[in-house]
């Protein structure tokens, strides 16, 4: 179980990973999935065909943890597709790991993993189950599966096809059988997966550091409402089709604040360098007198060292992050909760103390953790703590694969920033605005393939939300 009272960032629901045309494809997979580890920590798995029948294996852990040489090595084939799963504050089932395999009365075995959320799963699952369908997971993966069952379509394609025009919300999908593999992006391309090469092999991968960690080229992003089909023999090549009208892009804009890593590219965009404009913008937006910058460990280093440049203030690594704890249990006592803060980050008293500090993070959510790392570095001896935002206060519950609690829970919701700095300890707080964040990032808003989705700051959801529940314990899609 993770310990939401010692930590309250966002949590991403997974990332998938697949492989065709190559003699090693568990091997490449497993590096893969090693490499988007970050999207998700409680379960792992793959599923291998060599074309005349699956080799698949699944598990609760770490990628490291799952996966075995003997595992790989009898997992011989040629096409590959993996996924991770976060880690939940709810139950950990084996049942709701990836990939899920089905049988289908005309291709045969069918594998599905993917990452994000479907906004309308309840209404689907229900009226399937009047039509006699049994579920046997709780993910909406297999919604997607159970549609795909049901067309009448004589070709997978058009069934899948099909399948994705009921689909509302967000969903970066992987579909292998044993003479194929189908990639699919919802239309408005909220959840990032892209393309690429590795010698005749093609790759697919939610983020493209997993290609940098392969050896292979990054081609290009799948499109949003684009599903593409590469036969395995390698025959018919690749073929796309657009199976949903243009809608506006609509990527999550927490990819580049907060879920991918800083190597990987979305969009021909550096997450790196986009975090280092959006600190140097929040400088712009929030100059604040001090002596130090620091970011709290990983995902605002690269945000603390922008704002450090454009302040002409030194960026110093005032926070530590312990790589080496596991998964902490809810403790008995306050006193120990606040211990728990301190297992996995560190106040460096030399660099903070008698200095005016400048911590710079990525969001607030619930505000605990905020308000103990103020009082970490004040009890180091910083002399002030300055907490800057590199993203718009979240006031609204995400609906597609983001771990957001209810917006009673959200505590920009309805706090105001004095309210929030009070509660947090500290002497002074400013958030990164909407436009700021936009025009720091380098995707204008205005045009109908390059923008983000700002729903968690604004409510304006680009989808219908009707059916919708707040993600909340990694039972959906993930």
């Amino acid at each position: 179980m993770r310990d939401e009272s010692v930590f309250d960032e966002l949590k991403e629901e997974c990332g998938v990973f697949g492989v065709v045309g190559h003699p090693d494809a568990a091997q490449l997979t497993y590096y893969g999935l090693h490499a988007l580890q970050h999207r998700g920590q409680e379960s792992a798995g793959m599923v291998v065909s060599a074309g005349t029948g699956f080799r698949y294996h699944r598990s609760m852990g770490l990628v490291n943890e799952v996966f075995n040489d003997d595992i790989l090595q009898g997992m011989a084939g040629h096409s590959a597709i993996g996924h991770v799963r976060y880690s939940t504050s709810g139950e950990s089932l084996l049942t709701n790991a990836q990939p899920l395999v089905f049988h289908h009365q005309v291709v045969g075995q069918l594998a599905l993993a993917t990452n994000g959320n479907l906004v309308n799963a309840a209404s689907l699952k229900e009226a399937l189950e009047q039509e006699g369908a049994v579920f046997h997971t709780t993910s909406d993966t297999e919604v997607i599966a159970r549609l795909i069952a049901r067309s009448r379509q004589e070709k997978l394609e058009d069934a899948v096809q099909e399948a994705l025009r009921q689909l509302v919300g967000a969903y970066a999908l992987l579909i292998l059988t044993n003479d194929c593999l189908l990639v699919a992006q919802d239309p408005h391309g909220l959840r990032p997966l892209a393309m690429g090469m590795l010698g005749d092999a093609y790759v697919f991968s939610s983020e493209t550091c997993a290609f940098d960690v392969v050896g292979a080229e990054t081609l290009r992003a799948v499109q949003p409402g684009e599903l593409i089909t590469i036969d395995l023999e390698g025959r018919k090549g690749v073929k796309s089709r657009t199976f949903a009208s243009p809608a506006p892009r609509a990527v999550c804009s927490f990819e580049y604040i907060y879920f991918a890593r800083p190597d990987s590219d979305i969009d021909g965009i550096n997450v790196h360098m986009a975090r280092k404009s959006l600190g140097r913008r929040l400088y712009r937006e929030s100059p604040v007198e001090a002596d130090v910058v620091t970011g709290v460990p990983d995902s605002s280093t690269s945000a603390a060292i922008g704002f450090a440049e454009a302040a002409g203030i030194p960026y110093e690594l005032g926070l530590i992050k312990n790589r080496y704890v596991g998964r902490t249990f809810i403790q008995p006592s306050q006193e120990l909760r606040e211990q728990g803060v301190k297992m996995k980050l560190s106040a460096v008293r030399k660099v903070v103390e008698g200095k005016r500090v400048v911590m710079i993070d990525d969001s607030i959510v619930r505000g605990t953790t905020s308000r103990r790392i103020v009082k970490m570095l004040k009890e180091a001896g910083a002399t002030a703590v300055h907490v800057r935002i590199s993203a718009p206060p979240v006031k609204y519950s995400c609906f597609y694969g983001i771990d957001t609690s209810d917006r009673k829970q959200l505590i920009a919701a309805d706090h105001t920033v004095e309210e929030i700095r009070k509660l947090i300890g500290a002497d002074s707080l400013s958030f990164l605005s909407e436009e700021g964040l936009v025009e720091a990032v380098g995707r204008p808003q205005e045009t109908e393939t390059c923008g983000h989705c700002l729903a968690c700051f604004n409510g304006n959801y680009p989808t219908a939300i009707e059916d919708a529940k707040p993600v909340t314990t990694g039972g959906n899609v993930g």
